[in-house]
C-alpha cells in the first residue's frame, strides 16, 4: 500500500505528556538555538549507522520530514559523487521520522524494504523530503512511503521506495 496523502495532523495522543520519543525529542529541542542539530545528533546516536552520514534535520512535522545531507568527502564514492548507500540512508531516515513522528503513542512501525531509483550522480548538499498521510496503525500491515532527494539545483538525484510495517505496540 502507498501512502500519497498530504500531512497530518497530529493523532490524538499527540498531546502534552507524549511518550513518542521523536515527537517529544523533536518538540522540546527545535525551537531552541541549535535545536535542530541537537536532534539530528540525538536520532545518530539512537541509531548509529543512521548517524554516519551526518544528515540534518530541518523540518519535522506530522507526516512530513525534510532532512539534509552535505557533500563531503566522508558520504563520497569512486566516481567523485555521493555514494548510493548514503542516498539510500538519507531517504529512509527522512521517511523514518516523517511517519513515527505522527504515530500516536499506541502505534510503532518498523523498516522491512527499501528501493531506491538513483536518477543521477548526487553532488553537492542534498534535501529529501518524505510527505505522508497516517496510516490505519490499528491493524499490522506493510506501507510504502516514498522520499524524493533533490539536489541544489532542484534536480531529482534519487527517489527512495521505503516500506514501513506499522501496528499497534504489543503489550507485553
Amino acid at each position: 500500500m502507498t501512502i500519497s496523502a498530504p500531512p497530518v495532523a497530529p493523532p490524538a495522543s499527540a498531546k502534552a505528556g507524549s511518550s513518542n520519543p521523536v515527537r517529544k525529542l523533536w518538540d522540546r529541542l527545535s525551537p531552541l538555538p541549535a535545536g535542530k542539530l541537537l536532534f539530528s545528533l540525538a536520532v545518530g546516536r539512537i541509531a548509529p549507522y543512521t548517524g554516519s552520514i551526518g544528515a540534518r534535520v530541518t523540518e519535522l512535522r506530522p507526516g512530513y520530514a525534510k532532512v539534509q545531507l552535505r557533500d563531503r568527502r566522508r558520504v563520497r564514492n569512486h566516481l567523485n559523487s555521493i555514494h548510493a548507500i548514503a542516498l539510500a540512508n538519507l531517504g529512509e531516515v527522512s521517511s523514518g521520522i516523517a511517519i513515527m513522528y505522527a504515530l500516536p503513542d499506541e502505534a510503532r512501525g518498523i523498516l522491512t524494504g527499501l528501493s531506491v531509483d538513483y536518477v543521477k550522480k548526487a553532488r553537492g548538499t542534498l534535501t529529501a523530503e518524505c510527505a505522508c498521510g497516517l496510516p490505519d496503525w490499528s491493524r499490522r500491515a506493510e506501507h510504502e512511503l516514498e522520499s524524493i532527494i533533490r539536489d541544489e539545483s532542484g534536480d531529482v538525484v534519487a527517489r527512495v521506495r521505503p516500506r514501513w510495517l506499522i501496528g499497534p505496540r504489543s503489550v507485553s
